[in-house]
């Protein structure tokens, strides 16, 4: 039997994935977790053989979490289940050490295959991800421009967990102008939320 622990915020995509699964006669599910931080402790007393871990969730997200187990359990294997398909979402997933990266409108049949694969030690990505891969191995995306001082304030304070009223007074700005600074940010980093462009930033090494 392969084990397997799902990782996903909403308690109905995770009743929905138990019930394809455990369909499956070499399939099993030994655990459920609601949060990034719940997948890593969970983990430790689950002993799965396959994760399937949601990208974006409240706290820490999927990237965070594959990061901390593969920490503690180098072998585990994590395959990404997300709705997102957007080049920095993979590369992050790829780049903290996931073994696959899959859509959440694949199949019962793809998922349970999917799965397998990875318990063998095998890489698993849906059709378009891999495309995405290819296409950027094949032709190197140029340098995004480098963010600017204030960027950088901004986004350490947004990293110490301020809300944008909390920027704009250690600032000494608007909150409409921490918003366009942010905007910036989430362009020039090719991201689309706060807590992606302070991972993202981390991982080029433009924030301590």
């Amino acid at each position: 039997m392969i084990r397997v622990m799902l990782v996903d915020d909403h308690p109905v995509v995770r009743e929905g994935l138990r019930g394809m699964l455990e369909a499956e006669d070499d399939l099993t599910v030994v655990g459920e977790a609601g949060s990034g931080d719940e997948a890593v402790a969970l983990d430790r007393v689950a002993e799965p053989d396959v994760v399937l871990m949601d990208l974006r969730m409240p706290g820490l997200d999927g990237v965070g979490a594959t990061r901390r187990i593969l920490r503690e359990r180098p072998g585990r294997r994590i395959v990404v289940l997300t709705t997102y398909e957007t080049d920095a979402d993979i590369l992050r997933a790829v780049e903290a050490g996931a073994s696959g990266y899959l859509l959440k409108d694949a199949s019962r049949t793809e998922l349970a295959n999917a799965i397998r694969a990875a318990a063998r030690g095998e890489t698993v990505l849906a059709p378009s991800v891999a495309g995405k891969l290819v296409k950027r191995v094949r032709s190197p995306e140029p340098q995004p421009p480098p963010l600017s001082a204030r960027e950088v304030e901004v986004l350490r304070l947004v990293a110490k967990g301020g809300t944008n009223a909390d920027i704009g007074r250690a600032l000494h700005i608007s909150e409409a102008t921490v918003k366009t600074h942010l905007l910036r940010v989430f362009g020039k980093l090719g991201v689309s939320d706060r807590t992606a462009a302070v991972t993202t930033a981390m991982a080029r090494r433009l924030l301590d």
